[in-house]
Formats: C-alpha cells, sequence, structure tokens
C-alpha cells in the first residue's frame, strides 16, 4: 500500500521539526511524490547533506512503501 501525503509530512516534520512542507502527487496515483521541504536546519549544509536528512525520515521505508519521492529543499529567505 502506498504512503499518503499527509503520513509523507508527518515523518519529515518529526524528523525536521521546524520544517515547512508542501507535498504533490506528480501522477495522481498516490505513489509518485514531489516534496518541498524549507527548513533553518538545513543553512550551512550541501544539497546532498539536506536530501539525506529528509530521506533519514523514511528509513527503511525509502523505495518500498514510499516509492518514489522527488525532493526540492531551501532554507528560509
Amino acid at each position: 500500500m502506498p504512503m499518503a501525503a499527509s503520513e509523507i509530512e508527518k515523518r519529515i516534520k518529526a524528523a525536521i521539526p521546524d520544517a515547512k512542507v508542501e507535498i504533490r502527487d506528480l501522477a495522481g496515483d498516490g505513489d509518485h511524490w514531489a516534496a518541498t521541504v524549507i527548513s533553518e536546519s538545513f543553512r550551512g549544509k550541501s544539497r546532498v547533506q539536506q536530501h539525506q536528512l529528509v530521506n533519514a525520515a523514511f528509513g527503511k521505508d525509502m523505495g518500498t512503501t514510499l516509492h518514489s519521492l522527488a525532493i526540492q529543499t531551501a532554507v528560509p529567505e
């Protein structure tokens, strides 16, 4: 069973409490998602490190229950 948008947002916010999260269903199938995550905790980190922080929120579910997640990260302006 695919992961719901609400669960994706919940997990990201649990891992990155100050995150502002926007989730989009890319294919309309509930299985291919995009997340925009904005957090002060990303400041000074490389894009790879930022994405690793987001990916860590899903552990073993990344690539299985959560089939596809395109990630965009940023620091607040």
